[in-house]
């Protein structure tokens, strides 16, 4: 991804599985590539999806649209009043691997060993 980190998500689809995601670069100085599902979850319910391999994350309305923010907000006593998403986990059949191309053999030079060809 080319966007800087903090312009925001856009909405695009996963290439394998084509769901509507939400891509975004989340944090200042290390930024993590975020992939997440479109679909919107009160703070509570994307908890109860949340796995250490799969992330909640705070979506925040800005004036240049949905926003990724860290969902540090389940540490606070108050409930989270934003929607959340959830990482993306494709559920598509892995793409068959491309077989590898065949090698050219290697062609022998007509020179004695140890002289240069130009």
């Amino acid at each position: 991804m080319t966007r800087a980190a903090g312009s925001g998500a856009r909405r695009t689809s996963c290439p394998r599985c084509a769901l509507p995601v939400l891509r975004q670069l989340v944090g200042r100085r290390a930024a993590l590539d975020v992939t997440a599902d479109d679909t919107r979850y009160t703070a509570a319910a994307a908890a109860a999806l949340r796995t250490p391999d799969r992330l909640d994350w705070c979506v925040r309305t800005t004036k240049d649209g949905p926003d990724l923010r860290w969902a540090d907000c389940h540490r606070r006593s108050a409930p989270c009043q934003h929607e959340h998403v959830v990482d993306h986990m494709c559920t598509a059949p892995q793409v068959p691997a491309r077989p590898a191309a065949q090698r050219r053999t290697h062609r022998t030079t007509p020179v004695p060993t140890g002289q240069l060809t130009l």
